[in-house]
Formats: C-alpha cells, structure tokens, sequence
C-alpha cells in the first residue's frame, strides 16, 4: 500500500519520496542521485529530495536477455526490487537503466509502486525543442527492440541508428569502457555522432545511461539530450522539488 503521508522540508513544504532501482549499471546510479541533487534548488539538507537507493549490479544483463545471448531474464529480479521500494512506501520509483524500459508495461503491471517513463518523458522533452529527427545512441538490446524508437515515434519523432559499425563502437564505450571502468575511447563516439548527424540527426540522445558518464565527463557541445537528465528531472518534479533553472532545458 502506497504512503499517503509526505515528508515535510524545513520550510514547510511537502516532498514526495523517490525510490530508485539500481546497479544497472552502478555508475550510472551514482550519478543519477547527484544529478537529482545537483538539479534541486535547495538551500539546506533538508530541502532535498528523500532517496531509498537499491543498488542490485547482480540484476541479469539487459542486452544479453533481449538479444538471445542469456535465457536468464532480469524482470522477476526488478520487479522484485520495485516492490521491496513500495513496502517502504516510496512514492514514485526511477529505473536508470534505458534498456531496462523494455519490460516496461510488466514493470508497471508488476510494481505497486508508479513507475516513471523514461521514454515518454523523452520524447516529450524532444518534441517540446521542436526537435523531429534524433539520433540515438543506445545498447543492442535497446536498439534490435525498438522500444525507444517506437517510443519516439508515436510523439512524431523519427529516430536514426547507427550503422553497424557504429553500433559495434557504441557497445565497446558502453560495455568495453564505462561498465569495465576503462578509458573511453572519444575518438569512437566522435565518428558515430559524426554519422548519426550526417544522416539527418537535429540532435543526439544518450539513449543508454552509461553513456551519461560521457556527457558528465566531456565536453560534447551542443545538441545533445541525456536520457538520464530527463529522468532525473521528472524525479524532482513529481517528488515536488524545486527545479533549478538551468535544468528547465536539457537539450544544450
């Protein structure tokens, strides 16, 4: 059973209790909590925003289920998270993990506990920058699906992929790099995002929050939209936080 009762701030104000499933992967998690932080007005402890933290990196791998590589599936272990979150009566639950979006309606049957959309949420945020055409960086499991796309799509956002040359190098960032705690290889990402906008591409989605760690760490320029600020951004919104203004637009 959900709480009904919300945590009261210093000043008086009702926030909502944000529960996160995570590990998946675990730097990715790490940074989904200090973006909540970092894109909350507040001027004391108090003012931010209560977190339960899950970190479950023992969750199976995503891409590997979608993709045939593993008869292991990670829903019964998400799910099974989700539901420990609402019987501590958090109030809404983050997933920072795209591909895990893709048992997203399950999630949502199988949690007592709502489930925040990512990939509405993205394309919502894409639509309202008058952005049509985006192309998206992403794990095979999230790509061979096409949840993210299909997503996308009903908003009236066309998406491209890389080629598979270029996916190869995004799954070598994402899984050879990021998850393996290794050096990024920019000069890779720099030739995908170089055929993602040769190929139409208004802007470009850290579509996998593994490669938010890039955006953190690099400076990537213009026309780019991360998955994960999205996500962090609805969490203090619905958690009825105070939004920092220069969070009001995520694609920069």
């Amino acid at each position: 059973m959900h709480r009904t009762e919300n945590t009261i701030t210093k000043g008086g104000k009702f926030t909502k209790e944000l529960g996160v499933i995570g590990g998946m992967g675990p730097l990715a998690t790490a940074y989904f909590m200090e973006l909540v932080v970092r894109m909350t007005d507040a001027e004391a402890d108090c003012e931010h925003i209560p977190m339960i933290i899950f970190n479950r990196p023992d969750t199976p791998d995503r891409t590997s289920f979608i993709v045939g590589k593993s008869g292991n599936s990670p829903l019964e272990a998400i799910i099974k998270v989700g539901n420990q979150l609402a019987d501590h009566q958090v109030d809404y639950i983050a997933i920072p993990c795209v591909t895990a979006y893709f048992f997203y309606q399950q999630l949502k049957e199988g949690i007592a506990a709502p489930v925040i959309n990512m990939i509405e949420e993205t394309a919502i945020c894409l639509k309202q920058e008058g952005i049509q055409t985006v192309g998206l960086m992403a794990t095979d499991g999230t790509i061979s699906s096409g949840f993210f796309r299909e997503g996308l799509k009903h908003h009236g956002i066309s998406v491209v992929e890389p080629s598979a040359q270029g996916q190869k190098r995004v799954m070598d960032i994402i899984y050879g790099s990021i998850k393996a705690n290794q050096p990024v290889n920019m000069e890779d990402f720099n030739l995908v995002e170089t055929e993602l906008r040769k190929n139409g591409a208004q802007a470009i989605l850290l579509g996998c929050t593994e490669l938010s760690m890039i955006h953190r760490d690099f400076p990537l320029g213009s026309g780019f939209l991360d998955s994960m600020e999205v996500l962090a951004r609805k969490s203090v919104l619905l958690c009825e936080g105070r939004l920092k203004k220069e969070y009001e637009r995520l694609v920069r």
